[in-house]
């Protein structure tokens, strides 16, 4: 089986309701993105940070795969799929598919804040300050912030060097370091990139490029992908 490895981005998310994590003026639902998504900001007021995300988790809680996923889920059948996600959500999870590197966390979990391989399934979607891992350290968000090194990168880089073919969906290769994997595949690797920004270069290597939304992307391309199986 060939392997198909995909790098997803917020736009696959957005049609299923979950809004990009910020708009152009720096707001994330109306919070400064340093005072909720930062190391300082953690310092300063944890209790906010933490309602924060209570928040936008009760929201994901509910929301459900579009066919973007589902697409990817059902590629399962024809090649080996491994998903690296820039988002913080379970949506991939929950259409089903299989291999999931989530980049920047993930909004379900919660680690200690004094030993970092400790992480938790958060009960009831719910942290609070008192919250504490077995070292009696409060519990923050699995989620990678503003400031912090992204753990994950280097697993992802190898995934993309050993890709077959890419995809990128709903994301425009705008945020670093993630932006920088597309650089990783090897020479004369097909890359197929499904967003309404879709760039026809990036750096030296050239796109496919659909300018569409994730899930209407999807559809139109799942046969051109399916042909290469």
């Amino acid at each position: 089986m060939k392997k198909l490895i995909v790098l997803t981005g917020a736009g696959i998310s957005a049609e299923s309701g979950i809004p990009t994590f910020r708009g152009a003026d720096g707001l994330w639902e109306g919070h400064d993105v340093t005072a909720v998504a930062s190391p300082d900001g953690w310092r300063k007021d944890k209790e906010l940070v933490l309602d924060f995300y209570n928040q936008r988790r009760k929201a994901i809680q509910h929301a459900l795969p579009n066919k973007g996923h589902q697409i990817l889920a059902e590629l399962e059948s024809f090649f080996d799929v491994h998903i690296i996600t820039q988002n913080i959500d379970d949506l991939h999870e929950k259409a089903g598919s299989s291999n999931i590197l989530h980049l920047h966390g993930e909004i379900g979990k919660a680690r200690s804040t004094v030993d970092p391989t400790l992480v938790y399934d958060i009960k009831g979607w719910e942290l609070k300050v008192g919250d504490k891992c077995e070292k009696n350290s409060q519990l923050r968000p699995h989620i990678v912030w503003f400031g912090e090194i992204v753990p994950m990168i280097e697993p992802a880089s190898r995934l993309v060097a050993q890709a077959d073919i890419l995809l990128v969906v709903g994301t425009s290769l705008q945020v670093y370091p993630a932006a920088g994997l597309i650089h990783e595949v090897k020479p004369g690797t097909p890359i197929y990139v499904v967003d309404p920004e879709t760039p026809a270069y990036y750096g030296n290597e050239k796109i496919n490029g659909i300018q569409k939304p994730a899930s209407e992307g999807m559809k139109e391309l799942k046969d051109i992908l399916i042909s290469q199986a």
